[in-house]
């Protein structure tokens, strides 16, 4: 697959990276010579100094031949032009990063499909949507909903207290027979591999485990682990940058009470005066005597959206010592992951990972109507629609020679999630959701083309 990204900036390299990994054929474009040099040396790609404007750039990378064609340089407008002229050039498909949301929200009305862009991405608010479903799954560490609601995968750390710990997978259902989860992924404690779980895979203390759940799910898992899905009301945000903003606006929409920290004074004047149901107090977070002050250890959550990774991170610590119950943090390198979740820190955030989350399922094969990775695991869940053409079409799920590290999750047919067993019958229109390990993502969508 022919793919060019317009941007080497961190959404673009991150991108670039993954798709490097996956063999793809690689183009990046930017004006700026050092970011280019940089992929050039550390990624298996063509770099292309110049405008992505620029028709006579566009053709160098060879525009025609391209089955996608991603924009996404920090300016909005030129990742919409770039995409409008590479669609006129010959591009199959092509993706605009945008900072508006109204875009999105009127992509018809604004007639962005017929100018030839045929996905608009917004990584703040990928990022804003991707905190607003933690809060409300706010005993687990990731979530992720497919079809509304109709699965969400949801992640937690087995305590000494789970009622499964000790038990392989078999013993638990046969304990629980009416639960509304299956466990897709597990990692172990101190361990950097993924294990696909089976029937005679046992449960361990520490464990990091990945479940879907249907409708009920998720308390059920509450109730079994030990966890509290607990109500948030108060919630502190810093940060008063795009998703700062949008997650304050959005919550206060929702009837959350907000408090929001910004540095920058004229910045918090001008959020004060778009929002004036949140509270907008001019302060630097890192201050503990002010988040002190503005009485820090009333409140539910505390979401730190700051444009520096180490300052939410330190700024979520602090929180968590305040007796916080929910910390969310944004964070841009993704070494982090690791070390914050093991420093008690529920939730990291990356809007890098978010954006090539969205995108990638322009990229698999098969069917993939959206996918996500998991968050520090060697692994990617992935739905898909099934075709009549589609080998697991009218089989039994026990009778299809699935790969043993991938493994189904659950149905969604009519709107209803369903945790399907091995004798559950896959229909055409059914969307499946599948975990699987990604040497075997190649052999996953063979069963779904």
């Amino acid at each position: 697959m022919k793919i060019i990204i317009a941007g080497a900036g961190e959404v673009g390299f991150h991108l670039a990276k993954l798709l490097s990994y996956e063999s793809q054929e690689i183009t990046l474009i930017d004006i700026n010579k050092e970011s280019l040099a940089y992929a050039d040396t550390h990624l298996d790609i063509k770099v292309i100094k110049g405008d992505a404007t620029s028709i006579s750039i566009l053709r160098d990378s060879r525009i025609e031949q391209s089955d996608l064609f991603i924009a996404v340089t920090a300016s909005e407008t030129t990742n919409i032009t770039a995409c409008v002229l590479a669609k006129q050039l010959g591009s199959k498909r092509t993706i605009a990063r945008i900072s508006n949301t109204e875009f999105i929200n009127f992509k018809e009305e604004g007639g962005f499909t017929k100018f030839g862009i045929d996905e608009l991405i917004s990584p703040e608010s990928l990022a804003a949507s991707e905190i607003q479903l933690s809060l409300k799954q706010s005993s687990f560490n990731d979530t992720y909903e497919f079809e509304n609601g109709a699965l969400t995968m949801v992640g937690l750390t087995l305590s000494r207290s789970a009622s499964f710990v000790g038990k392989t997978v078999k013993d638990a259902a046969k304990i629980f027979p009416e639960i509304h989860f299956v466990p897709i992924a597990i990692q172990r404690f101190g361990s950097q591999y993924t294990i696909i779980p089976r029937g005679d895979t046992m449960f361990k203390r520490g464990d990091n485990v990945v479940f879907i759940t249907s409708e009920g799910g998720a308390e059920e898992l509450c109730r079994l682990t030990g966890k509290k899905n607990s109500e948030i009301k108060n919630v502190m945000i810093l940060g008063g940058g795009q998703i700062g903003f949008k997650t304050a606006r959005d919550l206060s929409d929702k009837g959350f009470n907000v408090k929001l920290l910004e540095v920058n004074k004229e910045r918090a004047f001008d959020i004060a005066d778009d929002l004036p149901e949140v509270l907008v107090i001019h302060s630097d977070g890192r201050n503990v005597d002010l988040l002190e002050e503005e009485n820090i250890s009333d409140m539910d959550a505390f979401i730190a959206v700051g444009g520096n990774s180490e300052t939410n991170i330190m700024s979520c610590l602090v929180a968590k010592s305040k007796g916080v119950k929910k910390t969310i943090a944004l964070v841009e390198n993704m070494d982090y992951f690791e070390l914050s979740h093991s420093v008690g820190i529920e939730t990291l955030i990356n809007k890098k990972l978010l954006a090539a989350n969205n995108i990638f399922r322009y990229i698999r094969k098969g069917e993939v109507v959206a996918m996500t990775k998991l968050n520090n695991m060697n692994a990617e869940l992935l739905e898909f629609e099934v075709r009549s053409s589609s080998e697991i079409c009218n089989k039994l799920i026990k009778k299809v020679d699935f790969p043993r590290s991938a493994i189904i999750g659950g149905v969604i047919r009519n709107g209803l999630g369903v945790i399907a067993l091995g004798d559950f019958k896959i229909q055409e229109g059914d969307r499946v959701v599948v975990c699987s390990l990604l040497q075997s993502i190649k052999g996953v969508e063979k069963l779904f083309r």
